[in-house]
């Protein structure tokens, strides 16, 4: 089943003259002109911030201002793509690659992102170029208003107050102040053609600077090329697998079931009690096969997730540990089975590991959703020094998640302790999971 996007309508370009809502669309641009005059403010506070804790960044004070302030500034960031997604009538992504929850390697995710980098400018250009467009297009709006209004000013001020020489006239009575209505004849169609197009420039230096790149998009094609190619050749191993278990498992013991089923019948009237014993024999097979096909069954989507959900399932899983493990789960509802699925055995791979591999005597699981993604975050205090490349299954794990554009951050320092970060983008359903902890 598919779904069409619905795009909808942007202001700019708005509607011509003589078109249903085409002063509205107008009047609603001049509005966003002095939205975006006042916020290039806190855009310019924001980015200098940012720029003097990088300066500083050697001290401790300068990292914990740009754990604070980068987060700020890509909020504020995300309030400019909104807007001017609206105004344009499109969506605008985030340019960010990955999420990562700890801090240290946040930092350095930050620092290897080009769309953190171009925020920092977009910043110091709101109140630059941006601002400048900003305060013209809201400029046409003052002048059409200063003067429409001018006579009505000029009659409540003072005398000479607001009296205006053009060399050629001087403006110094009640009765020549209606001559800057004239000028309304030049405002006017400033103020109407030239405000879209202002606003336009505005919104589109916001896109540039704030959507991904095309490098970004690139990066992004062939990360979802290179997961779908890697997600086909896990399935076709995974069929291959099944085949091989069904083949050696539960193939032979049925083949077996059928051979003593054969021989108990020939043996039926010739020795009853020999029959007997092949129909016990027969009935154990029966039984053995059909725990073969049990555990060929949960081995592609375990019963206890489908039953209990994701937090289930996993504290089902760390029954089954020789690690004491405490499991934390925080999910106000169900992700979509494939993703829980791969939850579920990215969750099992890295306890296996923990277990294998970690000489850990405690683990914790925590998982969670934030903002859209699902997290989750498994450590232990075992001797560390895991590595992706140290054929420990890890590699494998990340790729698993790369499949639903999801990302594994580890951090293991030798000696201890290890901590795997995952992230899985994807909404959760109605509420059917309170949240729940426990030690198994």
């Amino acid at each position: 089943m598919s779904t069409a996007a619905t795009v909808t309508p942007g202001l700019v370009p708005p509607p011509r003259l003589g078109q249903p809502g085409a002063l509205r669309s107008r009047l609603k641009l001049s509005a966003w002109s002095f939205v975006y005059v006042l916020l290039a403010v806190p855009a310019l506070v924001l980015g200098v911030v940012v720029l003097v804790s990088l300066s500083v960044a050697v001290v401790g004070v300068g990292l914990a201002l740009l754990l604070i302030f980068v987060p700020l500034l890509s909020r504020f960031a995300d309030l400019h793509r909104v807007t001017a997604g609206h105004l344009l009538g499109r969506k605008i992504e985030r340019p960010y690659r990955r999420e990562v929850a700890a801090p240290l390697p946040m930092l350095r995710a930050w620092a290897a992102e080009p769309g953190r980098w171009r925020e920092l400018g977009w910043s110091f250009m709101s109140l630059s170029l941006g601002w400048v467009i900003s305060w013209l297009a809201f400029g046409f709006a003052l002048a059409v208003v200063w003067y429409l209004v001018f006579p009505f000013v000029y009659w409540v001020s003072p005398a000479g107050v607001f009296e205006v020489n053009y060399s050629f006239i001087v403006l110094d009575t009640q009765a020549k102040a209606f001559i800057e209505w004239a000028l309304l004849l030049v405002v006017i169609p400033l103020w109407w053609h030239g405000t879209p197009l202002l606003m336009r420039w505005r919104v589109l230096l916001d896109e540039a600077m704030l959507a991904p790149s095309r490098a970004d998009l690139e990066r992004r094609v062939a990360e979802v090329t290179e997961s779908r190619a890697e997600s086909i050749d896990h399935s076709a191993a995974e069929i291959r697998r099944i085949e091989r278990d069904l083949h050696d498992g539960a193939q032979a013991r049925l083949v077996s079931l059928g051979m003593s089923l054969g021989l108990a019948e020939q043996k039926l009237r010739e020795s009853p009690e020999q029959a007997l014993e092949l129909i016990r024999e027969a009935q154990a097979g029966a039984q053995g096969a059909l725990g073969d096909i049990r555990g060929v069954v949960r081995g592609i989507h375990p019963p206890v997730l489908a039953d209990r959900g994701l937090g289930g399932a996993v504290q089902a899983l760390a029954l089954d540990l020789d690690v004491p493990t405490s499991v934390l789960i925080d999910l106000p509802g169900r992700p979509p089975a494939p993703v829980e699925s791969a939850a579920y055995f990215a969750i099992n791979e890295a306890l296996a590991n923990v277990v294998k591999h970690a000489g850990a005597t405690r683990a914790i699981v925590e998982v969670y959703h934030r903002e859209g993604r699902l997290r989750i975050a498994i450590s232990d205090n075992g001797r560390g020094g895991a590595d992706p490349a140290g054929g420990t299954g890890l590699r494998g794990l990340a790729k698993r998640l790369a499949a639903f554009d999801g990302t594994m951050t580890l951090e293991s320092p030798l000696g201890g302790p290890t901590r795997i970060t995952m992230e899985i983008p994807c909404a959760l359903s109605s509420p059917r999971t309170m949240p729940s902890s426990g030690t198994v």
